[in-house]
């Protein structure tokens, strides 16, 4: 391969990445800087129902080109807020927003994660005190045993003491 060609390969490849985020720029003229700044706030608020963990302003996927142009007809409407939200919440479920109202179909989803956390911090309390315990267990010999086990010490230090001054058994 001579080397233009892969000079001219390996520049295509670099700039492939790239390609894909050029096409998701939208050009979209706003009456007012007001209705620019509300369009990006609903965009970034509002998640793809497509695309699970991605906002309408980051997702690629039809569907959320289709309510971002939505968003955009119903801010240049006169829409407030509220009646877009309420819009697409009657369409897609409370699954379209972020931070859903606390209500008994949402319930699980805002305090699952919390009463988790505290399942799994009294798990692991409940396991390191019963390793402490387990640490702490004493040990009683008898008095020969005891005995014993303290001229084994005594051998053992000598022993130490011995070898840490250079001078051999």
């Amino acid at each position: 391969m001579s080397r233009r060609l892969y000079i001219t390969l390996m520049i295509l490849l670099l700039m492939m990445p790239f390609g894909s985020t050029a096409l998701a720029l939208e050009a979209r003229s706003f009456s007012s800087e007001q209705l620019r700044h509300r369009y990006h706030i609903l965009s970034n608020e509002l998640r793809c129902p497509k695309c699970q963990n991605q906002n309408l302003a980051d997702s690629n996927s039809l569907i959320a080109v289709d309510l971002r142009d939505q968003v955009y007809f119903m801010l240049e409407a006169g829409k407030s807020d509220n009646d877009i939200v309420s819009f697409l919440v009657a369409r897609y479920g409370d699954f379209v927003m972020y931070r859903p109202p606390l209500k008994t179909t949402t319930f699980i989803l805002w305090f699952a994660p919390g009463a988790l956390f505290l399942i799994s911090l009294t798990f692991v309390f409940f396991i390191r005190r019963s390793r402490l315990a387990e640490n702490q267990t004493v040990v009683k010999f008898k008095a020969s045993e005891q005995l014993h086990l303290e001229e084994l010490l005594m051998e053992t230090h000598k022993n130490r003491h011995l070898d840490s001054d250079g001078v051999s058994k």
